[in-house]
């Protein structure tokens, strides 16, 4: 797997260079700004981008927008973004369009390095990734009708569903069988009218569109 990585902090940027080639990805260009990162993209034309939403020269949102730019230039190629906080406008922003291989993670993620690198992995090879946090945060601004039907089981389950869980990974995380998710994710199709599906990345694009993000 090759990737562009994009990272002011250079501690953290020469980290999770030694990370990633411990992996066994390649990091084939490591910068510290918005514009490198969208020239080295071009030129290099990874597998996927890791990219920060803050870097210079402004230190606001120049990496989320470069990672816009890559969306609509290059759609198949996998973008994971990293925020220091929970900031759901450039969540918002980067899930507005389509979703297939497209992640957003809290820095704090990169801690666990083993769901980190699954993340990283599942980006590239298509899927969605999203932060517990900033799942928590999109169900909590928009939790009204439909989605007031829903029982407390079944929030737990289409949270867990927005972060791109399989019915297995969903049964491992509530101790309960994949019957029982397969009985809750039916419901909750149901409740909220949306058509269902076997693919679980149509399934986190259903949960995400009826959230409006």
């Amino acid at each position: 797997m090759r990737v562009v990585l994009a990272e002011d902090s250079v501690l953290l940027r020469e980290g999770l260079v030694r990370l990633l080639d411990r992996a066994d990805m390649q990091v084939v260009s490591a910068v510290g700004d918005a514009e490198q990162l969208l020239r080295a993209v071009e030129e290099l034309m990874p597998d996927v981008v890791v990219t920060d939403v803050r870097m210079p020269p402004d230190h606001t949102d120049e990496g989320l927008r470069a990672a816009l730019v890559i969306r609509r230039q290059w759609p198949t190629m996998g973008v994971l973004v990293l925020s220091q906080y929970v900031e759901e406008r450039y969540a918002t922003d980067l899930l507005s369009g389509e979703t297939s291989g497209v992640g957003y993670l809290l820095k704090d993620r990169v801690a666990d390095v083993t769901e980190f690198l699954d993340g990283l992995r599942r980006v590239a090879g298509g899927g969605t990734v999203l932060d517990p946090e900033v799942v928590a945060q999109l169900l909590l601004r928009h939790r009204s009708d439909p989605l007031d039907r829903l029982t407390p089981r079944e929030m737990d389950v289409l949270g867990l569903m927005a972060e791109g869980r399989s019915n297995a990974g969903i049964a491992a995380a509530l101790v309960v069988s994949e019957s029982a998710v397969a009985k809750h994710i039916n419901n909750i199709f149901a409740k909220l009218d949306l058509a269902t599906a076997d693919n679980d990345h149509r399934r986190v694009l259903a949960v995400l569109r009826f959230l409006k993000v």
